[in-house]
């Protein structure tokens, strides 16, 4: 199997676009989002995308293999919410690790069709997508009870755990925390990876790390600096520390420049199509998502581009063309000071 981190080396590596946006494209009722087996289900499941690997799978599958021919080498896994905690909105707690198991087959069933289909040998990875849950361990959801969490850090643990075991079995390459507003759940999903992985006596997989910038003041939602974010998850020995979501690229510049100087592993990014617009939509085009990039690139600030909110193939197309020729980011020689 390739090696991710060789390839690293040598080239600034891709990531997939927005899967919300291209399943919106598809325009799908309530009957398809249920699908046979769940036509009967007590609740409404429509914006449950991660089911659709179950029950639409031919559509998540089309939407990898659209990334894979517009030059992602990575592609995402639907399992943004593929956790008992945030599944429990849809009372499909039980579905989890299936739904890991089957978002994963999803992503290797479209590498290995895009390959068979286009004669493409380069490596093509599989990151299981691990999201930052519906609950917070750093917040109260209670104005008046700034004490009171929601859930707890077992239960975070948990329920993560279960995720990266559907992950790993359904075959994914990559473990990847992303849009990370609250540092404490990350931890609990590296928590878990770690855990995972030693006491099953597995190889452990390199995991990827991607944090939130919510506002102009530098800060994730839980209110740490992208320094301090770093600097709290660094113990993971992860392969890469980025940033994804919240913010389009003009916004998110200086903090790709900021993470650049101080991660001592790869720095990755995946902003949003710009800003929304009043009505939550993207406008922002391919060409100019990709400048920006583009721009990244050659100051030396990125290992691996991508877009989230609102980009799609052809804004990753645009990325992938743009970025092609550029040499990667060269990972700084840490000293090690012993006091």
């Amino acid at each position: 199997m390739a090696d991710i981190r060789k390839e690293l080396e040598n080239r600034i590596l891709v990531i997939d676009g927005a899967m919300g946006t291209m399943i919106q494209r598809h325009k799908l009722t309530e009957e398809d989002y249920r699908g046979e087996r769940f036509k009967d289900w007590h609740s409404d499941v429509k914006g449950n995308n991660d089911l659709l690997s179950i029950t639409r799978p031919d559509v998540i599958i089309g939407i990898h293999k659209e990334y894979l021919n517009a030059g992602a080498d990575i592609i995402e896994t639907n399992t943004f919410s593929s956790t008992v905690i945030a599944q429990a909105d849809y009372d499909m707690q039980a579905l989890a690790y299936e739904l890991n198991v089957a978002s994963a087959q999803c992503a290797r069933k479209a590498i290995e069709e895009y390959k068979a289909e286009t004669g493409d040998t380069a490596p093509k990875f599989v990151a299981g997508a691990i999201g930052p849950l519906n609950k917070t361990l750093s917040l109260s959801p209670d104005v008046n009870n700034p004490g009171y969490r929601a859930v707890t850090f077992d239960e975070v643990a948990e329920a993560y755990t279960e995720q990266i075991r559907g992950l790993v079995d359904g075959g994914v390459d990559v473990i990847l925390i992303e849009t990370i507003f609250d540092t404490l759940n990350a931890k609990g999903a590296i928590f878990a990876a770690k855990k995972f992985f030693r006491e099953n006596k597995l190889p452990e997989l390199p995991i990827m790390i991607s944090g939130t910038i919510t506002d102009a003041s530098g800060r994730t939602l839980s209110g740490q600096t992208l320094e301090a974010f770093y600097i709290s998850v660094a113990h993971a020995n992860p392969l890469s520390v980025g940033l994804n979501c919240a913010l389009g690229a003009s916004e998110m510049r200086p903090h790709i420049e900021e993470l650049s100087q101080i991660a001592s592993c790869y720095v990755s990014a995946y902003p949003n199509a710009g800003l929304p617009n009043a009505m939550g939509e993207y406008d922002e085009q391919p060409h100019e998502t990709a400048h920006f990039l583009e721009d990244w690139a050659k100051e030396g600030f990125v290992n691996i581009v991508g877009g989230c909110c609102g980009t799609t193939p052809d804004h990753i197309k645009h990325i992938a063309d743009n970025v092609r020729k550029i040499k990667p980011r060269e990972l700084p020689v840490v000293e090690t000071v012993l006091m």
